[in-house]
C-alpha cells in the first residue's frame, strides 16, 4: 500500500501479532492477528468457546498472553494495565453492581475509581442515564434492576469514563426488541463520534447491522476478517446460488438459464416455488439477466444468495479447518 494511503487512515487503536493463550495443551486463542483502527466497529463472532472472550482479557491486560503482542492505544495490557484501563470501557457478558445502591450511585461510584471529581461527573453521568434509557429508573435500587436494565447501566457505566475504545461482550443481552434498537443506534453514534468498538457477540443480525468489519473465530483461530463483501468473496470463492424470479412461468425460465455458460445446476427453491435457484461457477448474473431478457422473460428478481452474514458463518462451519485460508 501506497504510503499516502497509510497516511489516509485512521491511526490503529488495538493491534494484536501472534497472540496466544494456552492453558496446558489446549490453545484458546492461536497466533491471533488482528488490526481495528480509530472509529471503527470491528465485531469479534464466533460461538462460545471460540476464544473471543479470552482475547478480550488480553488486550486489557486481565490475561497475560502465552506468545504474541498486543497494543491498544500503543501501549501493552500486560504491562501496563491500569494505563489501558483509563482509555477503555469494557462491557463484560455478566455486569456487576452494588445491588443495594442506585443506579446513580453505582455510576458516582465507577467516577471516583476513575478519579472524576463530583462537578464533573454529575453531568456524565445524566447524559450516560438518557443515552442508555435509565433516567426513570436512576434512584432505584440495582436489585430492583431487570436484567435488561443492569445491562443497560453497564453501558452507562462504560460511557461515564468517555473512553477511546470501547469493549463489548454480548451487549443486548436480556434486552427487548425496543432496547435492542437503541443500544445498536448508540454504539453506530458512538463509531460516529471517533470511539472504536470493539464488539463480541454471536448473534449474527445485530453484528451485520453495525459493523465496518468482521472476524470470525473458530476453535481459537480467526479464519476470516473483512466487510461483508469481502467475506462472502472469501467464502464462496468461484461458486455461487443465484436467486432467480420472473414474470414468465418458472419451468420455461429454467430452460433458458440452463442454456447459459458457467451454469452448472438450476431448482426450485422448496419454499418459494417462483423462485429457482442456479448454482453457477463464477459470477454470470448479467449472462443471466440478458438470455431471459433476449427469451422475452427478464427477471424481475436476480441476487446472489449467501451474502448474509449467517450463511457466511455457517459455511465456515461446513468448511474443514484446513481449507480455511489464515489472515494476513
Amino acid at each position: 500500500m501506497a504510503d499516502a494511503d497509510l497516511a489516509a487512515q485512521p491511526p490503529v487503536a488495538i493491534q494484536a501479532r501472534g497472540l496466544t493463550r494456552r492453558y496446558g495443551d489446549f490453545v484458546a486463542v492461536d497466533r491471533l492477528d488482528l488490526t481495528i483502527r480509530q472509529g471503527e466497529v470491528f465485531g469479534l463472532l464466533g460461538p462460545n468457546g471460540a476464544g473471543k472472550t479470552t482475547t478480550i482479557l488480553m488486550l486489557l491486560g486481565l490475561s497475560q498472553p502465552s506468545a504474541g503482542t498486543a497494543r491498544v492505544l500503543g501501549l501493552e495490557p500486560g504491562r501496563e494495565p491500569l494505563a489501558v484501563k483509563r482509555h477503555v470501557g469494557y462491557l463484560p457478558d455478566e455486569v456487576g453492581f452494588y445491588g443495594s445502591l442506585s443506579g446513580r450511585q453505582n455510576l458516582r461510584y465507577t467516577a471516583r475509581l476513575n478519579d472524576i471529581p463530583p462537578k464533573v461527573a454529575e453531568p456524565l453521568i445524566a447524559e450516560a442515564l438518557e443515552r442508555v434509557g435509565l433516567s426513570a429508573a436512576a434512584d432505584q435500587r440495582v436489585d430492583t434492576y431487570s436484567r435488561g436494565m443492569r445491562q443497560r447501566l453497564g453501558l452507562a457505566d462504560v460511557l461515564v469514563k468517555q473512553p477511546s475504545i470501547v469493549i463489548l461482550d454480548e451487549p443486548t443481552t436480556a434486552i427487548d426488541p425496543a432496547g435492542v434498537t437503541e443500544v445498536l443506534a448508540l454504539v453506530r453514534a458512538l463509531a460516529d463520534e471517533g470511539v472504536t468498538v470493539l464488539l463480541s457477540s454471536h448473534l449474527l443480525h445485530q453484528v451485520q447491522q453495525i459493523c465496518d468489519r468482521v472476524g470470525i473465530f473458530v476453535a481459537g483461530k480467526l479464519v476470516a476478517v473483512g466487510r461483508m463483501a469481502e467475506l462472502a468473496r472469501q467464502v464462496g470463492a468461484q461458486r455461487m446460488t443465484v436467486e432467480l424470479a420472473t414474470a414468465g412461468a418458472p419451468d420455461v425460465a429454467a430452460e433458458t438459464v440452463r442454456a447459459v455458460a458457467g451454469v452448472s445446476d438450476v431448482r426450485r427453491d422448496e419454499r418459494e416455488p417462483d423462485v429457482l435457484l442456479v448454482e453457477t461457477e463464477g459470477d454470470v448474473r448479467a449472462q443471466i439477466a440478458a438470455a431471459l431478457a433476449a427469451a422475452g422473460s427478464p427477471p424481475v428478481h436476480l441476487r446472489r444468495r449467501g451474502d448474509g452474514l449467517d450463511e457466511i458463518y455457517a459455511r465456515y462451519f461446513a468448511v474443514p479447518e484446513a481449507e480455511h485460508d489464515r489472515p494476513a
